[in-house]
């Protein structure tokens, strides 16, 4: 079973709230809110920690933390035809294959 700490969290500041508020990515129903960012990261971990606890005693299975999850590097997307007729013009102007293209332009994110 993974730890609090192997899951995916995010820190930002909420202009609504006047505090950051943790997230954690795997578990989008949890936030924890603090004047201090880290005060935040910490109480959100707590939480999870606390979850997971109450979720491994009634038998429940947590999500897989995404760094624990093992990815195949294929997915499919679809987009509009005009969209796939300019990107394959592009990569055949480039002289490469649109797979690359594509591959180049979703790593640079």
């Amino acid at each position: 079973m993974s730890t609090a700490d192997h899951y995916t969290y995010r820190v930002r500041y909420s202009l609504e709230d006047s505090q950051h508020v943790a997230t954690i990515v795997e578990f989008p129903g949890l936030s924890w809110l603090a004047d201090d960012p880290v005060e935040a990261f910490k109480g959100a971990l707590q939480l999870l920690s606390e979850v997971l606890d109450d979720m491994q005693h009634t038998g429940e299975v947590p999500p897989v933390p995404l760094g624990e999850r093992e990815y195949s590097g294929k997915f499919q997307v679809r987009i509009p035809p005009e969209a796939h007729r300019r990107l394959a013009t592009e990569a055949a102007e480039q002289c490469i294959s649109l797979n690359r293209l594509v591959s180049e332009r979703l790593s640079a994110v």
